[in-house]
């Protein structure tokens, strides 16, 4: 199919939801080509992504550092820590599937029926990247900087009340021992499968209760999963953070 038809039958939804018209719709359209898309398309005019990926990085850590830099007086240890949980995978992947990215994908055969759920936002962070560096280099910075501060910035109270700038094993043991004054223990339940694919199973405990399991390729990653969980079950957020919010008059520090 040519690529004029694939932008009439596809995208002109994605640029109704986003609020963004491009000039060149080419750029938009390379933007979710994945490379395994090409190994079976070589005849295909556009590239992949990955390009675009790495421009769109740049661009939205610097979106979100201003953002932050401009309106908090708070450290910048912590300020870091609020960055990485706005631009990190997981966050880049959950506004992906807000904006519904993975209908407008080019993705391998393969690809595309692998219902892997880490691997596939693996694959959605990396093109909500192309997407920005896509609107940078089609509509330029204010462009690209609303569409980031409207997508991704505004989960920002979330990441704070939540406590989403730590990672899930800090933030369980700290509510833990804040709330009922235990520090959490991990247990491995099961190990599964070879060497080189090992899928771990680990409950964590406060005490003696079983709070929750979860899975991972590692014990960490299991951990990590099994206190995610644990705090879902208990309702508990994260710590409390003091915000510093810059005002008018303050002097940049």
């Amino acid at each position: 199919m040519p690529i004029a038809e694939y932008i009439e039958k596809n995208f002109q939804n994605i640029e109704n939801t986003i609020g963004i018209v491009f000039d060149n719709k080419n750029i938009l359209v390379q933007a979710l080509v994945h490379r395994s898309f090409l190994n079976e398309n070589r005849d295909f005019a556009l590239a992949h992504n990955e390009r675009l990926e790495f421009l769109g990085d740049a661009v939205l850590e610097l979106s979100v550092t201003q953002y932050l830099f401009n309106n908090y007086l708070n450290p910048e240890g912590e300020l870091t820590n609020w960055r990485a949980a706005l631009v990190n995978g997981t966050m880049c992947a959950r506004v992906a599937r807000d904006i519904e990215l993975e209908d407008y994908l080019f993705l391998s055969k393969g690809e595309s029926k692998d219902n892997n759920i880490k691997a596939r936002d693996y694959i959605l962070a990396n093109a909500l990247e192309a997407l920005i560096g896509a609107i940078y280099f089609d509509r330029g910075w204010d462009m690209a900087n609303q569409f980031i501060t409207r997508f991704v910035i505004t989960k920002l109270p979330e990441v704070l009340e939540l406590g989403l700038w730590m990672d899930s094993k800090s933030r369980f043991q700290e509510a833990a021992q804040e709330i009922v004054g235990i520090t959490p223990t991990y247990r491995v339940v099961s190990e599964e499968g070879p060497d080189h694919e090992k899928e771990f199973t680990i409950a964590v405990y406060l005490d003696k209760e079983k709070v929750a399991e979860g899975k991972g390729t590692s014990k960490q990653e299991g951990q990590t999963d099994a206190a995610d969980k644990a705090l879902q079950i208990k309702k508990w957020k994260g710590p409390k953070v003091q915000i510093l919010e810059r005002k008018n008059e303050d002097p940049i520090g």
